[in-house]
C-alpha cells in the first residue's frame, strides 16, 4: 500500500494563545505525507498571522480565511477541500504527539475495513499534563452500541477513512450544534467498524475559553437530543422527550421523570440478547453519570438526592460524594459545603497525578 496522504482538518477561531503549538505538533509528525487545511473562521485576534507565518515555512499548509460562519460550516468546508483518503481532525488548542498520524495510518493499512480511528488522550491543564489511561470497555464493548449513548472518541483524535465512508455520510449536520461529532460518530458506527488506539497520542487542552467550557449547556442539550433520538429509534424508552426536558430545566419534576426513564431503560435492556446486553448496560451507565453531573452542576443538592434515590444508584458514586449528598434533602447547605470541598480535593488530586508538560511535550509555544 503506497504512503497515504493525510488531510489534517484544522478549524481556527481566535486560537492565538495555543495555535502555534498545535501547528508545530502537526508539522513534526513522523508521517510526513500530509496536508494541513487551516480554515480561519473570522478570527479577530492574531490567528491568521500565525497561520501565514507557518505557511511561509512549510508549504504543506493551505489557508482559507473568511468571515465567521461557525464550526460546523467550517468543518464541512474543510472536508470538501481535503484531498487525502484519510482525514484527521485537529483542534487549534490541542497538541499531537509525534507518532499520532503514523500510528493511525498503520491501523488503516493493517485493517482497511475500519471507517474511523480514535486514540486515548492525555489532559493538558496549564503547564502540567495528566497522563491518560484507556477505559477497558473499549477493549470488548461494541462501539456501535456505545455511540448511541455518548461521543465515543475525543474529536481531535479522530481520523476518517474516506475509502470506507461514503461521501454523502461524511458531513457534519447543522442540526446538532456543539455535538456535531457525536451525531457523525453514531451515523458512521451504525454502518461501519471503528477502532480505538489505547495509547495517548493527543494532549487535550482544558482552558476557560474552550468550546466545551463556553457552550456547556447547549452541548449537553444537543447531546441529550441525540441520545433521545437513538433510544426512541431502538424502542428502549417510552418517553424520550424527558431527556431533552431536563436539559432545558432541572426541576423536581424533570428529575423524577428522567429517573423513571433510566429505570425503564434498564428494564428494556435486560431483554436484549446476551451478546449485546453488556454494551447497552455500559452505555446506560454513562448516561446515568452524564445526568448525575448535569443535575449536580445546578448546585441544588436536594435534586441530586432525589435523582440518586429514585434511580437507586447511591452505590455508584464515590463514598465521599455520597456522604456529602445524603443530607441533601434536609440540609442542602451542608451538601453544598461538602461538594465545594470535594472539588478542591479533586483539583489537588489531579495536580498530584500530573507531571510538568515540558517532560512530555517537546515544545510548547
Amino acid at each position: 500500500m503506497p504512503t497515504p496522504l493525510v488531510s489534517v482538518l484544522l478549524p481556527v477561531y481566535n486560537g492565538e494563545p495555543y495555535l502555534a503549538a498545535a501547528l508545530a505538533s502537526i508539522l513534526r509528525q513522523d508521517h510526513a505525507c500530509l496536508e494541513i487545511i487551516a480554515i480561519d473562521d473570522g478570527s479577530t485576534d492574531g490567528s491568521l498571522e500565525i497561520l501565514q507565518r507557518y505557511q511561509r515555512a512549510d508549504g504543506r499548509i493551505s489557508i482559507v480565511s473568511r468571515e465567521n460562519r461557525g464550526l460546523i460550516a467550517t468543518l464541512n468546508e474543510g472536508l470538501a477541500l481535503a484531498k487525502g483518503d484519510l482525514v484527521a481532525r485537529m483542534d487549534a488548542d490541542d497538541i499531537c504527539y509525534t507518532a499520532r498520524l503514523s500510528r493511525q495510518v498503520s491501523v488503516f493499512k493493517q485493517q482497511p475495513q475500519f471507517a474511523m480511528c480514535g486514540t486515548a488522550i492525555d489532559t493538558l491543564i496549564g503547564d502540567r499534563i495528566v497522563r491518560g489511561t484507556l477505559d477497558p470497555l473499549y477493549q470488548w464493548a461494541s462501539l456501535g452500541i456505545l455511540s448511541k449513548f455518548f461521543t465515543i472518541f475525543m474529536h481531535s483524535t479522530v481520523v476518517y477513512n474516506r475509502k470506507v465512508i461514503p461521501d454523502e455520510m461524511l458531513f457534519y449536520d447543522a442540526r446538532y450544534v456543539h455535538a456535531e461529532d457525536f451525531d457523525l460518530f453514531r451515523r458512521i458506527t451504525d454502518r461501519f467498524s471503528a477502532t480505538m488506539i489505547g495509547e495517548s497520542l493527543v494532549a487535550y487542552r482544558i482552558h476557560g475559553e474552550s468550546v466545551t467550557n463556553r457552550h456547556k449547556r447547549q452541548m449537553r442539550k444537543t447531546h441529550l437530543k441525540i441520545v433521545a433520538e437513538n433510544l426512541e429509534r431502538e424502542g428502549l424508552v417510552d418517553n424520550p422527550g424527558v431527556l431533552e426536558d431536563i436539559a432545558d430545566a432541572v426541576t423536581t419534576n424533570s428529575v423524577r421523570r428522567v429517573a423513571e426513564c433510566i429505570l425503564v431503560l434498564e428494564g428494556n435492556i435486560s431483554a436484549q440478547p446476551v451478546a449485546l446486553r453488556s454494551s447497552y448496560e455500559e452505555g446506560t451507565l454513562n448516561l446515568f453519570y452524564f445526568l448525575y453531573q448535569l443535575i449536580s452542576d445546578e448546585q441544588k443538592p436536594q435534586l441530586t438526592h432525589e435523582f440518586l434515590t429514585r434511580t437507586q444508584k447511591w452505590g455508584l458514586i464515590r463514598r465521599r460524594e455520597r456522604y456529602g449528598l445524603l443530607p441533601g434533602a434536609y440540609a442542602p447547605w451542608f451538601s453544598r459545603v461538602s461538594i465545594a470541598a470535594n472539588k478542591q480535593v479533586d483539583a489537588l488530586s489531579r495536580y498530584l497525578q500530573s507531571v510538568p508538560a515540558a517532560t512530555v511535550l517537546p515544545v510548547i509555544t
